[in-house]
């Protein structure tokens, strides 16, 4: 039995990450990401839905689901930081503000 590890790096077009590296994107959420989330996942929660009850919420609007901003998040890192060929294995986030729905 090998005791090596394998680099997961191996693949990568833009290889290893570097410390300080960032990158940016601009995407407004909408209500058609909403109902695609929901397709795949059946997430039908009220505050993603119903105007009414998301503005007397803490929110005071439509949210999306925590998952669509984790999709966009593992996009960004996906295309651009460090690009195609990395897969997450393991994350933790911590969702700090609601993301809204224009």
């Amino acid at each position: 039995m090998s005791t090596e590890t394998k680099d997961g790096w191996v693949g990568v077009v833009k290889g290893r990450p570097q410390v300080g590296a960032f990158a940016e994107r601009t995407r407004r959420t909408r209500m058609s990401d909403i109902e695609a989330f929901t397709d795949i996942t059946g997430d039908r929660n009220p505050l993603h839905y119903d105007r009414a009850l998301a503005e007397k919420s803490v929110f005071g609007k439509l949210i999306v689901q925590g998952g669509v901003t984790s999709g966009i998040l593992n996009a960004l890192v996906a295309e651009d930081l460090p690009g195609p060929g990395t897969v997450f294995l393991e994350v933790a986030w911590r969702f700090v503000k609601a993301v809204g729905v224009d």
